[in-house]
C-alpha cells in the first residue's frame, strides 16, 4: 500500500486533493499582496494629497477630490508606478512581469498626459461655446461636461515620483519587518 491512504490508488488521483491543490483561502492573503498594497496606496495618498491641495488652495473642503481625475499629483501615474516598482522588488527588476508592468505604466501615463488631458481642454471650449448659447436653444440646458480629466506633464512626474517613493518605502518596510 504505497499510496499511503490504505486504499485503492486509481480512486484516490481520479479525485483532486483539495488542501494540496490551492493553498487556503484567506481574505486577509490580500494584505500580503505587495504589489496590490502598494498600488492601492499609490491612489489613496495621491488622492488624499489633492484633497488637502485643494483645501490650502481654494480654502475648501472638496470631497470629489478623493475619488475625482485630474489634478496634482495624479493618482494615475502613482497607482501604476508603485505597482510597477513593487513588482520590480518582489519578482526581479528583470522579469518579464516587471516589464509587462512598466509598459502597462508608461501607456498610462501618457494617456493621462495625452488624450486625457485634451479631452478636459476641449469640454472647456464647447462648455464655454454652451455658456453663450441663447436661452431657447436647444442645448441651451445642457449639462456641463467634466473638464478635469487628464494631467499635465508636471503632474504625471509628480504622481510617478510618489509612487516610486511608495514601492521603494514598503520594500524598505518588508525588508526590516523581516529581519525582526
Amino acid at each position: 500500500m504505497g499510496d499511503g491512504g490504505g486504499g485503492d490508488g486509481a480512486a484516490a488521483s481520479s479525485s483532486p486533493p483539495a488542501a494540496a491543490a490551492a493553498p487556503g483561502f484567506s481574505y486577509l492573503a490580500v494584505f500580503h499582496n505587495f504589489p496590490l498594497v502598494a498600488a492601492l496606496l499609490g491612489f489613496a495618498i495621491a488622492q488624499s494629497i489633492k484633497f488637502f491641495l485643494t483645501r490650502y488652495k481654494e480654502k475648501r473642503w472638496d470631497p470629489k477630490r478623493l475619488i475625482g481625475s485630474g489634478g496634482m499629483p495624479s493618482s494615475h501615474s502613482a497607482t501604476v508606478t508603485a505597482l510597477s516598482v513593487a513588482i520590480g522588488f518582489q519578482e526581479g527588476f528583470g522579469s518579464a512581469l516587471f516589464a509587462t508592468s512598466t509598459i502597462f505604466a508608461s501607456v498610462v501615463m501618457y494617456d493621462a498626459s495625452g488624450v486625457r488631458l485634451h479631452a478636459g481642454k476641449q469640454a472647456a471650449v464647447l462648455n464655454q461655446i454652451v455658456c453663450e448659447l441663447p436661452a431657447e436653444h436647444p442645448l441651451a440646458e445642457t449639462r456641463p461636461l467634466r473638464e478635469l480629466l487628464g494631467h499635465t506633464p508636471t503632474q504625471v512626474v509628480a504622481g510617478a515620483v510618489l509612487g516610486c517613493m511608495i514601492g521603494i518605502a514598503g520594500q524598505i518596510i518588508i525588508a526590516v519587518t523581516s529581519v525582526v
